[in-house]
């Protein structure tokens, strides 16, 4: 199945427009299980490109349930080089506003029970992980949204959570304390997978609400689904323009070391 795409999209459900009448969608299994559903596969300006909904496209997964190994593995068979994600996320900082975007350049990892490699042995290998995303797709991303006039933050530390429950008042406080800037329950391992295949990544948070504790310092409405799914909604057309604008100058070659990482990190 390789190159039936180039560039893999993952995030909700809202992506399918993106393709014309001639896209198709691809049933793969792979040695990790199934991923969360089928794979769009079209023409999107000019390039391949892959879509697949990270929850399943009725949004049945929980962001703890998520076969992110199957998720990976498929886009690398039909031939995805470069992914670009997006997610929801909770911010931790006053000047971090409902509604920005964050283009994430480190992480902090507080799931408990999630398989975050491919490399149980025999085979091992350790990945260079100081930089995480591909710094060439996030100064991709960060410009061709500065072009559109959003507010965007051009890096940020992102703290993922096990999920499915939101913080606590105390968790949170102590996540922005420790210099985390937006909150989350799905990048990872979504960034380390993609970087032990030399997969590039860039993921792009979509910033819904003031997490609980901004609320207890300053008494702004704490988080809620409601607030989340409106916020989401409002700016789904917005990510949308940010990818198309990222796929159309997305460079046909390279110059990152993504793949270069995935090699050194095997022993």
């Amino acid at each position: 199945m390789k190159n039936l795409a180039q560039i893999g999209i993952i995030g909700g459900s809202g992506f399918y427009d993106f393709f014309g009448p001639d896209a198709k969608e691809v049933d793969i299994k792979t040695e990790f299980g199934k991923p969360s559903d089928k794979i769009t596969i079209g023409n999107a300006f000019g390039k391949k490109v892959a879509f697949l909904p990270r929850h399943q496209r009725r949004h049945i997964i929980p962001p703890h349930n998520v076969p992110f190994k199957a998720n990976l593995a498929a886009l690398k068979e039909i031939g995805v080089k470069t992914v670009i994600a997006t997610s929801t996320a909770g911010s931790l900082k006053q000047k971090i506003r409902p509604n920005d975007f964050v283009i994430c350049d480190q992480f902090v990892d507080r799931t408990k029970q999630r398989d975050d490699t491919y490399f149980h042995g025999p085979k091992v290998a350790h990945i260079e992980a100081a930089y995480p995303y591909c710094q060439e797709l996030r100064k991709l991303a960060t410009l061709q949204a500065k072009k559109l006039g959003y507010r965007v933050h051009p890096k940020g530390t992102v703290v993922i959570i096990e999920g499915p429950r939101f913080a606590t008042v105390a968790e949170s406080m102590s996540y922005s304390k420790m210099g985390c800037d937006i909150i989350n329950m799905t990048q990872y391992p979504e960034m380390v997978l993609a970087a032990e295949l030399g997969i590039c990544y860039v993921n792009i948070s979509i910033v819904t609400d003031y997490d609980s504790g901004i609320y207890a310092g300053t008494k702004v409405e704490p988080v809620s689904v409601e607030q989340i799914l409106t916020n989401f909604k409002k700016n789904n057309e917005r990510v949308k323009k940010l990818i198309s604008e990222i796929i159309k100058n997305l460079p046909a070659e390279r110059t990152c070391n993504c793949q270069q990482k995935a090699k050194r990190a095997v022993i």
